[in-house]
């Protein structure tokens, strides 16, 4: 019963506009809803003590915001910065309100409009991604297009953490 109550809860953010963005040649796409921005890379500030995966912060109009990097959180080599190389800023809704993340992208490439009969469920094993951080495929055309789920990728587990050492960061600076 979880299962489908999940599934029905999540099902609109498959549908609708997605920013699909290549990421090691493949495509994947996040709801256009969960996109604040996308900024041209820039120099990062290192942050000591966090995750791997999260490269280090920037800031964006005086708000510090890290910027996670999707190559080593699905578990792939780190891959070198390109002039197409961006950062999608992400809003994602949590407890403690809403939280702000950057995710790099080695290019953005469109904004898709998704309709329910074109996406498939994610795999269940295999792939290069962990499937926990898939909400559906996508085939259009001949392209197969990753569906992500925001929520998986930016897991509480890690940002209350991140949270923490980031305030850390702030408050040695006022």
């Amino acid at each position: 019963m979880a299962i489908v109550e999940t599934q029905a809860a999540s099902s609109w953010q498959r549908t609708g506009k997605h920013l699909v963005f290549r990421l090691e040649g493949e495509e994947y796409g996040f709801p256009v809803l969960k996109v604040q921005e996308i900024v041209r890379w820039t120099e990062l500030t290192r942050v000591p003590r966090v995750p791997d995966f999260i490269l280090g912060v920037i800031n964006l109009r005086g708000k510090v915001v890290p910027v996670i990097d999707l190559h080593v959180r699905f578990g792939l080599p780190p891959a070198p910065v390109t002039p197409r190389t961006c950062v999608i800023v992400l809003q994602v809704p949590r407890e403690s309100g809403l939280l702000v993340s950057g995710v790099v992208a080695d290019d953005v490439l469109e904004v898709l409009d998704v309709a329910a009969e074109q996406i498939g469920p994610p795999p269940e094993f295999g792939g290069r991604v962990n499937t926990e951080f898939i909400a559906g495929v996508v085939q259009a055309d001949s392209r197969v297009i990753l569906l992500l789920n925001a929520e998986k990728i930016l897991d509480n587990r890690d940002w209350t953490f991140v949270e923490k050492v980031l305030e850390e960061k702030e408050q040695a600076h006022e």
